[in-house]
């Protein structure tokens, strides 16, 4: 501000205000999950499901973030799941297949996460800088074709995790 000459006034109007608070809410939200034990409980009963079975928690983790990071923006809920698959990882004992609940978790949440204008920040980033700028996209229209877009790259994540990690490993 002191060398561009911006007063003040003029740099807070340009603030995302909503896109922030947005954000501010997820955090605290996912923190208070954290707080309450409610992490601890969900990475306790995931690990119990599918051990022994890394196909399994695999593919369950690629579906389940996909589905999630559509609903809840994608930052949060990857650093909601980060202990999750830690516990996951540990509880494949080290296996060459660990290295693939991670890549599950990436690619599930990210691409997931283009469903909706809420599932990544940069598409809430987007609509808001679209309608400041005289070209709103509704929930709706982004979803319709955020949907398609989705659902066919975690289709081809799908078979990419098992070819790459189980059928060529």
């Amino acid at each position: 501000m002191l060398i561009s000459k911006v007063t003040t006034e003029e740099a807070i109007a340009d603030v995302e205000w909503e896109t922030l608070v947005f954000f501010m809410g997820l955090f605290v939200m996912v923190g208070a999950l954290v707080k309450t034990g409610v992490i601890d409980e969900v990475s306790r009963a995931l690990a119990d499901a599918v051990s022994g079975q890394p196909l399994v928690a695999v593919m369950a983790l690629l579906g389940i973030s996909a589905v999630l990071s559509a609903i809840v923006d994608n930052i949060p809920y990857v650093a909601t799941m980060s202990p999750i698959v830690g516990e996951l990882v540990a509880a494949q004992g080290g296996t060459a297949q660990a290295e693939s609940l991670w890549w599950s978790l990436a690619l599930g949440a990210d691409l997931g996460g283009n469903a909706t204008a809420v599932g990544a920040s940069a598409n809430v980033v987007a609509l808001g800088l679209a309608a400041r700028n005289g070209t709103p996209i509704s929930f709706w229209t982004f979803t319709r074709y955020g949907l398609v877009v989705a659902g066919l790259s975690v289709l081809l994540a799908a078979p990419y995790l098992w070819l790459r990690y189980f059928a060529l490993a």
